[in-house]
């Protein structure tokens, strides 16, 4: 077997991908697989077996196409595994279930001002750290037999390989577990005695050991992996170094902006703005919605792509779909979302009103953020025909493009094994639609959304 490929493991919060590259960087092979939630049990927790078969079956397959010479986990953040030396010792929490209100009441107390963490109080499970502390105080035996606590892809990587390691773009993502500033644990790990079950950090692109008992992986290396929204970073991490500001939107469930350049002393904790972490242990200021999430909720089941013509005339009549349609994360987390102004009637509209809130919502986040430079919209929006074009018509200062690589967390993790290379990026500037009304559309829609809310800060 000649071709020399590289396996990246993107599991997101959807579904889970596995995808075959050469050497190049150019896909041999992809497969997709659901990523579903057990709602029986102890508790709602992901499916890792039903991912592990999947997983193998694939690899299998992927083997026979080429010589695989590394595998590079990529997954979505707030999760972590509780293992001993065989292991599971728990089911891996999903981060959207429900903890009891008295338990998050007492967590607060205990969690890192945001100016130390810059890390967000957040519903649900999102706070990793308020789900160690939950799994800690309900499950007191099973937790004490945990040797490691292992972030998402560094699970996947210890499942392959037998090698622990800790990583930190999963550790500085909204965990209250990081100090971003100080590239050290926060006061919540060492209050909880935490410290000594986080094995030792590895870069991202560290190969940790070969595939165990996997004789169609000869010489397989297993690399230590990375958060997949900071997998979509890395191509721009040398723009961070020369001082250009740019900004990433990565969008997919979660719709997250990373402003290079932008102040950290701008990040409001109630708007869900916060410090994620970059490969290099460097914050980055970022914003985020559940913009793919809520997308489908507003243009249903059996979304109908629509004409520019749908969207001026939503515009014209004052449609507006308000914040918001998820029940995690976001700025306006806790609203209920609605629709003012006259209903869509068809289809194509439902997408055109879905099209205009996703637009909205990233205009009001690159705002707060105070995002400079261009953008760069990557991820499943770049499938929409309309979303960036309207974005450039809300921000007629900023040139708005569209990446042609549709999925920035594979060829970042692709960049893992080829550390040092980046490879050419091809990219269209999208010129501004002309939308008669926008400018008042979107002055209603944040008097609208902001009325319950805390307005932007200039």
């Amino acid at each position: 077997m000649t071709i020399d490929a590289t396996v990246v493991l993107d599991i997101g919060k959807t579904n889970a991908k596995l995808t075959l590259l050469d050497a190049a960087g150019a896909i041999l092979a992809e497969q997709r697989c659901p990523n579903n939630i057990i709602q029986t049990g102890l508790y709602p927790h992901h499916d890792t077996e039903r991912l592990w078969h999947w997983l193998q079956t694939t690899l299998a397959a992927f083997s026979r196409l080429a010589r695989i010479s590394a595998i590079v986990p990529v997954t979505h953040g707030a999760t972590a595994a509780l293992v001993d030396d065989t292991g599971l010792v728990l089911p891996i929490l999903d981060y959207e279930s429900t903890l009891p209100q008295a338990l998050a009441a007492e967590y607060a107390a205990l969690r890192p001002a945001f100016g130390d963490g810059l890390s967000p109080q957040l519903p649900c499970g999102l706070n990793l750290g308020l789900q160690l502390y939950w799994l800690a105080k309900t499950y007191p035996q099973e937790f004490a037999r945990a040797r490691h606590i292992l972030t998402y892809p560094q699970y996947w990587a210890w499942r392959l390989c037998g090698v622990a390691a800790s990583e930190v773009t999963s550790l500085g993502c909204h965990t209250d577990l990081w100090q971003p500033q100080l590239g050290t644990f926060s006061s919540l790990v060492h209050r909880m005695e935490w410290t000594q079950l986080f094995p030792p950090r590895q870069a991202a692109w560290t190969a940790l050991g070969p595939v165990r008992a996997n004789p169609a992986l000869p010489d397989c290396q297993v690399l230590c992996g990375i958060h997949d929204s900071n997998a979509s970073l890395l191509r721009y991490l040398e723009t961070e170094a020369n001082d250009q500001p740019r900004t990433i939107l990565s969008t997919g469930t979660w719709a997250i902006a990373a402003a290079f350049g932008a102040r950290l002393d701008r990040l409001d904790e109630t708007a869900d703005m916060l410090a994620n972490v970059n490969a290099l242990g460097q914050p980055v200021a970022c914003m985020r919605f559940m913009g793919g999430r809520e997308f489908s909720v507003l243009a249903g089941g059996s979304p109908q792509v629509c004409d520019v013509a749908d969207i001026e005339r939503l515009v014209r009549q004052g449609s507006l779909a308000l914040p918001c349609f998820a029940e995690s994360g976001g700025p306006f987390v806790g609203q209920a979302g609605r629709i003012v102004g006259p209903a869509p009637q068809t289809a194509q509209e439902y997408y055109a009103l879905a099209t205009l809130y996703c637009a909205l919502m990233s205009d009001y986040c690159l705002d707060a953020l105070g995002a400079g430079g261009p953008v760069m919209v990557e991820g499943s929006f770049t499938d929409n025909p309309h979303f960036a074009s309207v974005l450039a018509a809300l921000r007629p200062g900023q040139d708005v493009a569209v990446s042609q690589d549709t999925s920035g967390t594979t060829c970042g993790g692709w960049m893992l094994h080829r550390w040092g290379e980046v490879p050419a990026l091809e990219s269209t500037v999208m010129a501004a639609l002309a939308l008669d009304g926008l400018t008042a559309y979107r002055e209603q829609w944040r008097a609208l959304a902001t009325e319950p809310a805390l307005k932007i800060r200039a």
